[in-house]
Formats: C-alpha cells, sequence, structure tokens
C-alpha cells in the first residue's frame, strides 16, 4: 500500500544558488508511509555520482530536531524512518513540510531538502458528543432554525466535513451554511406545525460526511422533546458582525454591540447576551461580552501576529419557561500596528 500511494505522490522539484552551491530540492508524499518507504534519490537530484558519494561525507542534518527521515549514505535515497501522521505534526495547518538539510563535503557543499506532507483520508468526522437534547415548543411557527454542534474531522482540505443528513421525518430537515471562518454548520428547520398531544418526541440520527475518498461519516443522536410555550426567541439585528480592531487597544476597549430583540411581553421578553459555548476559553481571555447591553470589549492582549481574526458565536437568550435562545456571530478582525521590528536571516557560505 506504502508503495502504490509512493508512485502517485512522488514529485521533486529542485532550484540552486550557484554562488552559495547551496540548492533546494522539494518532494511530495502523502502521510502514513510505511517505514522505509522511498521519498527521492537525493544523489541524483544534486548531480552527484555514487562514486563522489564514497569520499565525500554525504550526511543529513536536522533542521527542527524531528528524524521522520533517514538517507542512504552509500546511494543517496531518502526513505522514512518513522510513522508521519500529518495531523500529530501539523494540525489542521493547510500546508505541511519537514525541511532537514544535507552536508557534503570535499568540497562543503550545504543543501535544504523540504518535504511537504499531503493529507490522506485517514480520519471519520466525529461529534463533541454522541447524544444531543433539544426542546422546541408546539407553537413554534414553521420555517424556525435549530443551530446543532458541528461535527470536527482532524483532516483538512477536501477530506475535512462537507455536509450533513437528518434521518427521514416529516417534521424536520436539515440546513447548512458556510460560518464565517469556511467551516460548514447544520441547523435543523422546522417544516410543519407541532401538536404535543399527537406526539411528544422526534428521536432522529445527524449524519456528518468528509469529502474524502472513501467517504468517511460519523453520527450523534437528535433528541427533540416538543413543549408548550414560551412563543418567540430573540432576533439579533444582523446573524454575522463584523468589526475591526486594532491589536494593541486596552483592556476594556469597546469593540461592537451586539443587540435582538423578542416580540414577546415581560419577562419572556427580557433579554441576556452570552458567548456561546462552542467559544473557546482562550477565546474568552481575550474578549467578554456584557450580558445586560450586549456589549463586547478586550479582556486581554490582542495579537495580529498570533492570530489576524475572532469569530465568536454569541447567544440571546430569553427569560421565559423554558428560555429561548437566539444565536448570532461576531467576526473580529485586527488591524496590524507595526510594533515588530525587521529580522536579519544570513544563509550560509559555501566554502571554495
Amino acid at each position: 500500500m506504502a508503495k502504490g500511494l509512493n508512485r502517485l505522490y512522488y514529485f521533486a522539484f529542485l532550484t540552486c544558488v550557484s554562488d552559495l552551491i547551496f540548492c533546494q530540492i522539494q518532494y511530495v508524499i502523502p502521510e502514513e508511509l510505511e517505514r522505509g518507504a522511498f521519498v527521492g534519490n537525493i544523489t541524483e537530484d544534486l548531480g552527484l555520482t555514487i562514486g563522489e558519494m564514497s569520499f565525500r561525507k554525504f550526511r543529513l542534518v536536522s533542521v527542527d530536531g524531528m528524524q521522520v527521515f533517514k538517507v542512504n549514505t552509500g546511494n543517496g535515497v531518502l526513505v522514512v524512518n518513522e510513522r508521519i501522521d500529518r495531523e500529530i505534526l501539523c494540525g489542521q495547518s493547510v500546508t505541511c513540510s519537514v525541511s532537514q538539510d544535507v552536508a557534503v563535503e570535499n568540497p562543503l557543499e550545504m543543501h535544504r531538502v523540504n518535504v511537504e506532507i499531503l493529507d490522506i483520508n485517514d480520519n471519520s468526522p466525529r461529534f463533541p458528543k454522541m447524544r444531543y437534547a433539544l426542546q422546541v415548543s408546539e407553537v413554534t411557527a414553521a420555517g424556525a432554525l435549530f443551530p446543532l454542534e458541528s461535527a470536527q474531522d482532524a483532516d483538512v482540505g477536501t477530506n475535512a466535513v462537507s455536509n450533513y443528513e437528518i434521518s427521514t421525518n416529516e417534521h424536520f430537515s436539515l440546513k447548512t451554511r458556510t460560518r464565517g471562518d469556511g467551516s460548514e454548520m447544520a441547523e435543523l428547520v422546522l417544516e410543519n406545525p407541532l401538536d404535543r398531544e399527537q406526539l411528544s418526541s422526534f428521536h432522529l440520527t445527524l449524519t456528518a460526511f468528509d469529502g474524502g475518498t472513501p467517504r468517511r461519516s460519523g453520527t450523534a443522536a437528535i433528541i427533540i422533546t416538543v413543549l408548550d410555550v414560551n412563543d418567540y426567541s430573540p432576533v439579533f439585528d444582523h446573524q454575522t458582525y463584523k468589526t475591526n480592531a486594532v491589536e494593541n487597544l486596552p483592556k476594556g476597549a469597546l469593540i461592537a454591540t451586539i443587540n435582538a430583540v423578542d416580540l414577546d411581553q415581560g419577562t419572556n421578553g427580557e433579554v441576556k447576551y452570552y458567548l456561546s459555548s462552542h467559544v473557546s476559553h482562550s477565546v474568552r481571555e481575550l474578549f467578554s461580552l456584557d450580558p445586560a447591553t450586549g456589549q463586547l470589549r478586550v479582556q486581554g492582549s490582542l495579537d495580529y501576529e498570533k492570530k489576524k481574526v475572532y469569530q465568536l458565536d454569541v447567544e440571546a437568550v430569553d427569560d421565559g419557561t423554558p428560555a429561548l435562545v437566539g444565536r448570532a456571530e461576531i467576526l473580529v478582525e485586527l488591524v496590524d500596528v507595526n510594533d515588530n521590528a525587521p529580522e536579519l536571516k544570513i544563509n550560509p557560505l559555501s566554502i571554495e
């Protein structure tokens, strides 16, 4: 299997700077190749002969401390030295590569070998929980939307989550939309009115599919309980709030104000604002949302160089029983300030 994959993906690209006696070789391989799998022939790609290998002390030098590849010093063939799991090596980064230097003596030459690791579809979508419970009022109007928690897939690109499906039923359908960060989000849509006296609950199956080959999937159970009434959910005046923020804003600085309206009377129409449970702890350390005013303020140190865009899912919750929730998102784009000095990088020169 590994050999077949290697034949399919092997690719080499060579660039050289003759004055420095420095070449960069680019190889492309898929992840999960077997140990010993062929990556490339450095000797051939550098234009060296087997005879030269015997006296020029050809050796591989790790750039970042990893030893995922090794070279046969007799023939210059680069092979896989240990299992390569792209998700462990690079997470969900769009690109993933490992660099190693090649030293050749008599005379001394330094060359860079860069191996790009391609993702394969070796992970299935997974929901954070296997079972989700929803409560829906029997007077909820047809067309109402109920956001569902997204599935996660360790793979990237086309191998990541691409769409969702819901088990067949007469009352609920599924709608998917692309969020501000490019990920897919699923929402239940109420198609027909509910009558608690006729049907008090639904047991549905939500399936997430990736776009890989072969296609992989993951499921979660959706349990819906039909309730009597607090008629209206809070509705935000925008589905997506977009705002810019300078990266060095002081703590307490106002970034945005969100607003939702609930048409119910009394306590059923009183709204409070919260960051969604989807918002990570690290993001909560940077931003705070006032429950009463809906004002989003800076709470930590923002750094454009660390992250340029933040997406915060927010909720407006009324005071009814049961409480109803409206949802929106805030996209905060950081504006760079000139707070980093230039860096000088010097490449090694050849020794004649």
